[in-house]
């Protein structure tokens, strides 16, 4: 074989095995345990339901508050409203680059957050809104040391179900859950129902998905 044919067929081996590399990078390893994304108006119980979730099944929990401060996905503060500037192509790079490596380790993942329009409609297989009345909502705000006004507007879109409308339509009706979350039996309740719920989940998709 000539130095030329030699050459051109190198670089054919090395194209090949480019395009390969590549076409496994846009074919993700399927899942073997479900996602969930844990949402709700700010004091419902996200973080410590999601806790829950995350020890009872050895799913990662990926909390996004700490996320967006760890990271600094952010680009500065709204004083008016007192919260961080959200960062949202840095933080939802950071996100399936931590789903994909749990996906890989064939680990669950839960995720919480009191917003859910912003995040992929396919990271998810199980969207479940947590709710609180308005006495239980008003008493946790005030115990974090909110604002008059930064836990009124809260009050009012929990009472406005504002996270729950938005979870429906960003996502599949079928795969959206909403749940009472007002005290410890509650937490218990949802937490239980996650566990059958993700071994049906196992059960019906043995090759994963």
């Amino acid at each position: 074989m000539s130095d030329a044919a030699a050459a051109a067929a190198a670089a054919a081996a090395a194209a090949a095995a480019a395009a390969a590399v590549a076409a496994a990078s846009l074919d993700p390893p399927k899942r073997s345990r479900p996602i969930v994304l844990v949402t709700g108006t700010p004091g419902v119980g996200k973080t410590s339901t999601a806790s829950l979730i995350a020890d009872r099944l050895s799913f990662e929990h990926l909390c996004v508050g700490d996320l967006v401060k760890e990271h600094s996905c952010y680009e500065g503060r709204d004083e008016t409203f007192d919260t961080h500037i959200l960062d949202e192509d840095k933080l939802l790079d950071l996100m399936e680059q931590m789903i994909s490596d749990a996906i890989e380790e064939g680990k669950g993942v839960v995720v919480d957050y009191h917003s859910c329009e912003l995040f992929p409609e396919r990271w998810f297989n199980l969207v479940l809104v947590l709710r609180a009345s308005t006495a239980v909502l008003f008493d946790r705000l005030t115990e974090r040391g909110y604002s008059d006004r930064k836990r009124g507007e809260n009050m009012e879109a929990e009472i406005m179900q504002v996270v729950l409308d938005e979870a429906k339509e960003s996502y599949s009706q079928e795969i959206v859950h909403e749940v009472q979350s007002n005290c410890l039996d509650d937490m218990e309740s949802n937490v239980g129902r996650i566990e059958k719920w993700t071994q049906q989940w196992i059960k019906d998709n043995p090759d994963g998905q």
